[in-house]
């Protein structure tokens, strides 16, 4: 049985691995269905956090913070089976070419697929990337573990699929 992960490494502080098949509850996952014919606004994800986190501290700040009831799980995560079941879903690349910590001189990916072939990328465009995990609710068995898309969706009709590894260089 083959590995159903894919690896980020080359000219980084942090290589890592990633099961793309965790990221079906993740939060930052997107539609892919409707992502490339939405309007979006770019916000660095590092500001909107910290926004989120300013925000609920003032609200304690001001009203004071709740302490947690002994009587219930207030880690409650309410997901939409069908939606999960039946969409394709994807994730952006680049928070995770973020935490592998490049180092300043990179200017390329290098694509490496399962039968070998390559192909290389600016890296300015691998961080636009978004990868597709899920297909019509299942992972991609067949030709994955992941497909890349370009950010401006110029390839959602066929994305590069059989992915394996990404090298920054």
């Amino acid at each position: 049985m083959e590995e159903f992960v894919f690896f980020i490494e080359g000219k980084v502080d942090h290589p890592l691995t990633i099961d793309p098949s965790v990221w079906i509850f993740d939060e930052r996952k997107v539609d892919l269905t409707t992502y490339f014919s939405e309007e979006r606004t770019f916000e660095d994800q590092d500001e909107v956090y910290t926004k989120a986190i300013s925000a609920q501290w003032d609200k304690e700040i001001i009203e004071g913070s709740t302490p947690p009831r002994p009587d219930s799980n207030d880690n409650k995560i309410n997901y939409n089976k069908k939606e999960l079941t039946t969409g394709s879903f994807g994730m952006p690349l680049a928070p995770f070419i973020k935490n592998v910590k490049p180092k300043e001189d990179v200017s390329e990916v290098i694509i490496e697929q399962l039968n070998g072939e390559e192909l290389t990328i600016t890296y300015e465009e691998a961080v636009e990337m978004i990868v597709g995990f899920s297909q019509e609710g299942r992972p991609l068995k067949e030709t994955g573990p992941i497909h890349l898309y370009f950010g401006d969706g110029s390839n959602q009709t066929s994305p590069i699929t059989h992915v394996k590894k990404l090298t920054i260089k």
